[in-house]
């Protein structure tokens, strides 16, 4: 089982991430976890971000998805391929030839759970690393906002609008139950599936 986080910086992915991963070696499982590839990148990155710097950003993140699953029957991503793709589309725009690529990878993942962009910003609040967050978040709001735009509208086009359904849309008035829902989602009886409706409902 791999699950990957999507949505735009700053929404609380890195935070949730660790959550759920806690959750589930609470609960016995083995699970490795994939963080953000983007801090070991030494190309630019956010508004200064190149192509050569976004497909470093991906291939790093495949190879460290296929790297986690080596060591961990269960891989909890707090990226995917598809936001991590929206980087780049905003400052180059859209690559059909990567976009096939891409494809096939989301297939690898079993959910995909979007993070809403819920409030005007949680830097200080919630991130766990906020000497961090003021190196690699952008704080510029727009920015944040066209990103999570972004996600959104690849959901509804070709190739990538059959994914869809497989994400689960967390509800962003209910941040504190985040983790719970998540891990509600991945195991069998405690949670529905995602569906369109109730994806459509939480955004």
């Amino acid at each position: 089982m791999k699950l990957g986080l999507i949505g735009t910086h700053g929404v609380g992915k890195t935070t949730l991430a660790y959550d759920v991963c806690a959750l589930l070696k609470k609960n016995g499982q083995n699970v490795e976890l994939v963080t953000e590839v983007v801090r070991r990148s030494p190309l630019p990155h956010n508004e200064a971000t190149t192509l050569e710097a976004q497909l470093w950003i991906l291939h790093t993140q495949i190879a460290s998805e296929i790297e986690a699953a080596s060591r961990a029957p269960v891989v909890l991503c707090d990226r995917s391929v598809l936001d991590n793709y929206c980087y780049l589309v905003n400052k180059c725009g859209r690559q059909p030839a990567l976009e096939r690529w891409l494809e096939q990878w989301l297939e690898t993942y079993g959910l995909l759970v979007g993070v809403p962009l819920v409030r005007e910003s949680i830097y200080a609040e919630d991130f766990r690393q906020p000497a961090l967050a003021d190196t690699f978040r952008a704080p510029d709001r727009a920015f944040q906002q066209r990103i999570d735009a972004l996600i959104k509208e690849l959901l509804t086009e070709a190739p990538f609008e059959r994914f869809a359904e497989r994400v689960l849309w967390l509800d962003g008035i209910q941040q504190s139950q985040w983790a719970e829902t998540v891990l509600g989602a991945l195991e069998p009886g405690r949670a529905p599936k995602p569906t369109p409706e109730n994806s459509r409902a939480a955004r």
